[in-house]
C-alpha cells in the first residue's frame, strides 16, 4: 500500500477554491436564471444540448452522457421539461427500445428568451471577473482535467 500524498498548501487552496467557486457560481446562476426566465440551470443545460444537436434531438443515453448524469437522473430531469411542453420524448423508429429527447418549439422559444439574461449573468459572475490571460489559463487547465477524466467530450472545453 502506498503512502498518502497529502495536498500541500497551494494544492489545498486551489482545490478548495475550485469547490467553493463552483458551488457559489452554480447557486448564483441558478437563482438568477430561475428568477429571470423561470428555467433552472440544470433544465437550461438540457435545452442547450438539445438546441445544438442535429434536428434538435438526442438519444436519451447520449444526452445523459453529455450531462454527466445517470439515465434515471435524466428521466427525472426531463419529466418537468416534458410536463412544461419544452421537450418531448419520441420513440426511435429504427430501434423500438431507444427514445429521443426532442426540443419543442416552445422549448426553443423559452431558451432563446432566457439566453441573453443568462449570458449577462455568466459575464457578471464569471467572465468579467477574470483577465483574458486568466480565462485562457483556466480553460487550458479545465481541458487538461477533463481530458484526463474522460468526461465532457465537447470541443468547447478542449485545449487549443
Amino acid at each position: 500500500m502506498s503512502e498518502t500524498r497529502w495536498l500541500d498548501p497551494l494544492e489545498t487552496r486551489a482545490w478548495r477554491g475550485l469547490m467553493c467557486a463552483h458551488a457559489r457560481l452554480v447557486a448564483q446562476l441558478d437563482a438568477e436564471l430561475l428568477a429571470s426566465s423561470g428555467i433552472s440551470l440544470p433544465d437550461y443545460e438540457v435545452l442547450v444540448h438539445l438546441s445544438e444537436a442535429d434536428s434538435q434531438r438526442l438519444r436519451m443515453s447520449e444526452l445523459a452522457l453529455r450531462l454527466e448524469i445517470s439515465p434515471s437522473g435524466l428521466t427525472r430531469r426531463l419529466d418537468g421539461l416534458v410536463a412544461s411542453g419544452m421537450v418531448e420524448r419520441v420513440q426511435c423508429p429504427e430501434d423500438r427500445r431507444g427514445t429521443f429527447a426532442v426540443l419543442t418549439e416552445l422549448g426553443a422559444e423559452r431558451l432563446e428568451a432566457a439566453a441573453p439574461a443568462h449570458v449577462a449573468q455568466v459575464r457578471r459572475w464569471f467572465v468579467d471577473r477574470l483577465t483574458r490571460d486568466q480565462l485562457c489559463a483556466l480553460a487550458d487547465a479545465m481541458a487538461s482535467i477533463i481530458a484526463g477524466s474522460g468526461a465532457c467530450s465537447s470541443s468547447e472545453v478542449r485545449a487549443s
